[in-house]
């Protein structure tokens, strides 16, 4: 299984139950179908209790939805970058607006991530916190205003001047940080007004989670994300 490469779309399970135990499979396989069929950089971030299985089923990348920044030991309940890897997968979401961390927990997770040779996609909610994570050197920052999150309100739309504060702040602070978007992005021409912005990629959920025919919805976004890099 290869890692994350931009630009690239980013499907966040979270525990929606259309994603969960086998439709999470499905799900991944769909994503792969469209991967393959388009020549999109697809990947998927199912449940930590289905991410095994599902990197043993597809040959996309996988990412953990979330990681604890704690050395193997006692600690019930948490989550090691160390079974991570294990499971299949080729690195974590980090700090989403659903699973907050601290500055000093992320720092300690990109540092130990990056020794197992795990990329982290930080999730960042205003472009100066952005900034900020960015000196942490993660492969990926994402930025998500949480207001739209799940409203359907794409931030490539509703606030462009999100997308382009951060890319320009990170650039200053670490340019090698590879600057993708989330937040209500539903449908390709999201994706394509994204792209444009600047931005290398997208992190999407309920769009396609909860769509109808959910292979269709990601068609839709890879073919947003062409249309912009033949733009």
């Amino acid at each position: 299984m290869s890692g994350l490469k931009p630009p690239l779309i980013i499907v966040n399970f979270k525990t929606y139950m259309e994603s969960t135990g086998r439709r999470a499979v499905e799900l991944a396989r769909k994503c792969e179908k469209v991967s393959r069929e388009l020549g999109v950089n697809v990947a998927v971030a199912p449940q930590a209790v289905d991410l095994a299985r599902v990197a043993s089923e597809v040959s996309i990348p996988v990412l953990a939805q979330h990681v604890d920044p704690y050395t193997p030991g006692a600690h019930t309940g948490s989550t090691l970058i160390e079974a991570i890897k294990e499971a299949g997968a080729v690195g974590t979401l980090v700090n989403h607006s659903e699973k907050r961390l601290r500055a000093d927990e992320i720092d300690e997770i990109v540092k130990r991530a990056s020794s197992l040779g795990l990329e982290v996609v930080i999730c960042a909610n205003t472009p100066e916190v952005a900034a900020s994570l960015s000196a942490f050197n993660p492969a990926f920052i994402a930025i998500e205003p949480p207001e739209l999150i799940g409203t359907g309100k794409a931030v490539s739309k509703a606030k462009p001047e999100v997308i382009t504060d951060t890319i320009n702040l990170i650039r200053r602070v670490n340019p090698k940080v590879v600057v993708i978007c989330g937040a209500g992005i539903t449908n390709g021409f999201d994706v394509e007004a994204a792209i444009k912005l600047g931005t290398e990629g997208v992190l999407v959920a309920s769009g396609v989670v909860k769509a109808r025919d959910q292979e269709a919805a990601v068609r839709d976004l890879a073919e947003g994300l062409l249309r912009a890099l033949k733009s």
